[in-house]
């Protein structure tokens, strides 16, 4: 029809077909196919599994949860850094039916309290110590219970249904089994009961739940099924041109949805090795483990990319064998994108954009896309998905270019979240889509570029304003190594923008040459009112920027209290 605008509506197809199977299923199959392709190295821990030693070691773990009494659908949490007992709980517990519960490993005694509780956990696996991080000593103070009982036999007021601690390492405490213990009760497990219980299961069975990192009030529990991590983590591979041949580097963490599924997951499902170079991310472990395990791919969320590159020992280490990787967890920024592809060899570098709800991918680049479209946007909708751009006062879809709520629909979507019926509803439409909260366009090709969170937009005198735009234009200023806009409260607009600033090591810049730098170049409304210059910004565990922090900071240092009281429409 002439004249027709077309809508913020997308879907993918794929000649490749969603996979029907648990992720257990999956993985006997990719064993059987690539029997000796190295499937887990643990560099820190000199731990080194082919496809068919980490198969045994997965029946032996599966057999031992089986033995500690936990039935299909039963919670087990794990509680621990990048080791390679992370990522064998992650596939036993897929054989057993078992739900495996995410901790984060920098939770404290509050966080680790409420996610045992509100997971309804029956175990915990976890760590002694990681840095100054005493494990035990915390878990005994949110459960002083657990100090006098047997293995196996923990009563607690407060965690009603923990009734297990496995210690994965450390000094034997007499409460808890150790790893080797479970271990050895798996082997008085007969095959066959491990045999049915992986065959009673069904893809759409619950099989994970991770807690996401609230930027406001307490973690939800999102519940995830084989199908919606199979698929979402085969499909990751698949953007990449994984195969048995490849070689992935990760130093994401594992308790994170990017690095369960986009890293393990992504590898699994293609008999790709998975190279763990270090319990939690280290920059010179990182690159050491490309050059040594000739990685073909690394992923990481902006900062880690940023600390490779700006270590004063980048330039010693050989990363020709790398091809590929995933920059995602926050919004890349163009010029790093740039340098990750020539100066890191990863000229098929992808951008992932998803949430955990999503298990986690919604839209990727393409290893085929020119670079310039994988460094301004993040992709189309993945395969089997759909997506569309909705103005989020009225819940209409917005006109291709235009800005509104990124809503996301199809396989990925998450079944709930864990007991809050409320939430769920919140985030999951009658009609099965999820809104995201995040604000993004859709362009006549259907790449998505995101512009911001719902909750970050600007408003100022009635101007709508997307900071990441003023984001990506002052990251081309030669002294600004990393930029993060928000708006504070305005007695007279409403609100103003303020950018908080980190300089390149080295550099120099002062407010009025970062003002003078926009001026003309930018409209006169998008130039930052407060600048303020930093060494880092509130980040969550995973990277992702507490800009609501921000905000609160700065009402506070900038005096902007009674602003901030005012009521607006």
């Amino acid at each position: 029809m002439p004249g027709k605008i077309s809508h913020s509506y997308a879907f993918r197809g794929s000649e490749k077909p969603l996979i029907g199977k648990t992720i257990g299923d999956m993985f006997d199959e990719i064993a059987e196919k690539y029997p000796d392709n190295d499937a887990l190295v643990s560099i820190h821990q000199g731990k080194r599994y082919t496809y068919r030693e980490l198969q045994k070691e997965l029946n032996r773990t599966a057999k031992g949860f089986i033995a500690l009494g936990l039935k299909k659908g039963d919670r087990l949490a794990i509680w621990a850094t990048n080791i390679a007992e992370w990522i064998i709980t992650q596939y036993a517990t897929a054989k057993a039916g078992i739900i495996m519960v995410n901790i984060n490993p920098a939770y404290r005694t509050h966080e680790l309290e409420y996610s045992l509780r509100q997971s309804e956990a029956q175990v915990l696996l976890l760590m002694d110590r990681f840095k100054s991080s005493d494990y035990v000593k915390m878990f005994y103070e949110v459960c002083p219970e657990a100090q006098t009982s047997k293995p196996g036999e923990i009563h607690s007021e407060k965690l009603p249904f923990l009734r297990t601690a496995v210690l994965i390492r450390g000094e034997k405490q007499s409460s808890m089994y150790t790893w080797e213990e479970v271990l050895r009760m798996g082997e008085e497990i007969p095959d066959e009961v491990l045999a049915e219980r992986q065959a009673s299961l069904d893809f759409d069975d619950p099989i994970n739940i991770q807690y996401t990192s609230g930027t406001t009030g307490f973690p939800k529990g999102v519940v995830l099924t084989h199908h919606n991590i199979l698929n979402n983590g085969y499909f990751i591979g698949e953007c990449m041109k994984f195969t048995e041949e490849d070689r992935l580097c990760i130093p994401v963490p594992f308790y994170h949805c990017f690095g369960m599924v986009l890293s393990n997951m992504a590898s699994v499902t293609h008999g790709t090795a998975m190279v763990l170079p270090a319990e939690h991310f280290d920059p010179v472990s990182t690159l050491s483990a490309v050059e040594k395990e000739r990685c073909t791919a690394v992923h990481g969320v902006p900062t880690m990319f940023v600390a490779e590159l700006e270590h004063p020992d980048f330039s010693k280490f050989d990363l020709s064998s790398l091809r590929t990787g995933i920059m995602a967890g926050s919004p890349c920024p163009i010029e790093f994108m740039k340098k990750v592809s020539t100066l890191m060899n990863m000229r098929e570098v992808v951008i992932t954009y998803g949430q955990t709800e999503s298990s986690p991918g919604i839209t990727m680049s393409s290893t085929d896309d020119s670079l310039d479209l994988r460094v301004s946007t993040v992709g189309k909708p993945m395969p089997h998905t759909e997506m569309k751009i909705v103005d989020p006062k009225t819940g209409k879809i917005v006109p291709r270019g235009e800005t509104g709520e990124i809503c996301a629909r199809g396989y990925m979507i998450m079944r709930e979240y864990y007991n809050n019926p409320v939430a769920t509803e919140q985030c999951i439409d009658e009609e099965g889509w999820l809104h995201t909260g995040d604000l993004g366009t859709l362009d006549e090709n259907d790449y998505c570029k995101i512009t911001g969170r719902l909750k970050d937009m600007v408003i100022r005198g009635g101007e709508n304003i997307y900071p990441r735009e003023i984001e990506e234009f002052l990251y081309t200023h030669p002294a600004i190594s990393d930029v993060q806009v928000i708006g504070v409260p305005d007695k007279k607009y409403g609100e103003e923008l303020m950018a908080w600033i980190k300089l390149k090591n080295g550099a120099s810049a002062n407010q009025e040459e970062i003002k003078a730098f926009c001026k003309g170049r930018i409209a006169h409304f998008k130039i930052p009112r407060y600048i303020k210059f930093v060494d880092d910004f509130p980040m969550t565990v995973s990277g992702k920027i507490q800009k609501y922090k921000m905000r609160e900071d700065s009402i506070k240092e900038l005096g902007l209290e009674e602003a901030a009281e005012m009521k607006t429409a």
